[in-house]
């Protein structure tokens, strides 16, 4: 196989078996054509992915690294691309070596992540709440937005994914499809199983979708809202209300786990509502927990304040 061959059916076999979404494929995709282009370049030519060695694995890396494009988390993700196309082409027998033998991740800086305090957010739902009675629809459609968002703690691509015969009985659940096609169930509060519900009765009683058409979120045409339309309508709701510094989806996503776990939340439960794979995700989430202890030692303990 050539090169152009291997990352075709690399991609198949990501979205097939692995079920990534379009993105993540993409994503992949590009981060293994990159490889092959420095290859090329660095061969003066000629280059195959199969008859690649440990040594270019290397070099390449260390190419990523000295050129100063990518922080050392963008090259971990990119050579994380890489090691699993050849992850594939060994459960494929195309090759019999693992070229990844020893080589570890460049070390990273720990990044807490980005939430909306408490009070700050209170005030947000406020707002969210009202907009909700606005009598224009895009206007609704946002709040909404921000409010499951906040309420859910899902990530960008399960929110655009949200069909109308995704919720459970009265409205109580929601089925989420989220990485690699997991599914899992999320609560509803009563308040926004009922905003959920008027606003499927407002879209059809203003033509806004058609019987075929089954997203939740759905754009002025009718058609399902896209990723870019969320994440600025977010961003932009979030600040006209105040909100300062980062403004996104995700950063929704990281206060309904902060907010969560500060209000008692067991690790296990969020991680199950969060979808996570592994606990070790949901744990960077205990650093809030542990700046409200602070707080309340500060406050309470007789001899912080000396």
């Amino acid at each position: 196989m050539d090169n152009d061959e291997i990352i075709e059916r690399f991609a198949s076999y990501l979205a097939a078996e692995r079920r990534y979404s379009p993105l993540t494929v993409r994503n992949y995709r590009r981060d293994t054509e990159n490889f092959v282009a420095w290859g090329v370049e660095s061969s003066g030519g000629a280059f195959a992915l199969l008859d690649a060695k440990s040594e270019d694995i290397r070099e390449w890396i260390v190419s990523l690294s000295e050129s100063g494009a990518l922080g050392n988390a963008s090259i971990n993700r990119t050579v994380a691309s890489v090691r699993a196309l050849y992850r594939y082409l060994r459960r494929e027998g195309e090759i019999d070596r693992d070229l990844f033998a020893g080589i570890s991740s460049l070390r990273t800086p720990r990044r807490l992540p980005t939430f909306i305090p408490d009070d700050r957010m209170a005030r947000v739902v406020r707002e969210v709440l009202a907009r909700l009675d606005s009598d224009d629809r895009r206007t609704r459609r946002d709040a909404l937005m921000v409010l499951v968002f906040y309420t859910c703690g899902l990530r960008l691509a399960e929110l655009t994914g949200i069909r109308r015969d995704d919720f459970g009985a009265d409205f109580a659940t929601l089925r989420v499809r989220g990485k690699g096609d997991k599914v899992r169930s999320v609560p509803l509060l009563g308040r926004v199983a009922r905003e959920i519900k008027r606003h499927i009765e407002r879209n059809y009683a203003e033509n806004i979708c058609s019987d075929d058409e089954k997203s939740l979120f759905l754009s002025n045409r009718g058609e399902p809202v896209s990723r870019s339309d969320v994440q600025r309508s977010v961003a932009r709701l979030l600040r006209e209300c105040g909100v300062q510094g980062k403004c996104s989806p995700h950063v929704l996503r990281h206060t309904f786990a902060t907010h969560l776990l500060n209000d008692g939340a067991d690790l296990r439960e969020i991680q199950e509502l969060m979808g996570h794979s592994s606990l070790k995700a949901t744990q960077v989430y205990t650093h809030n927990d542990i700046a409200q202890l602070r707080r309340v030692y500060d406050s309470a303990h007789p001899r912080a304040r000396e």
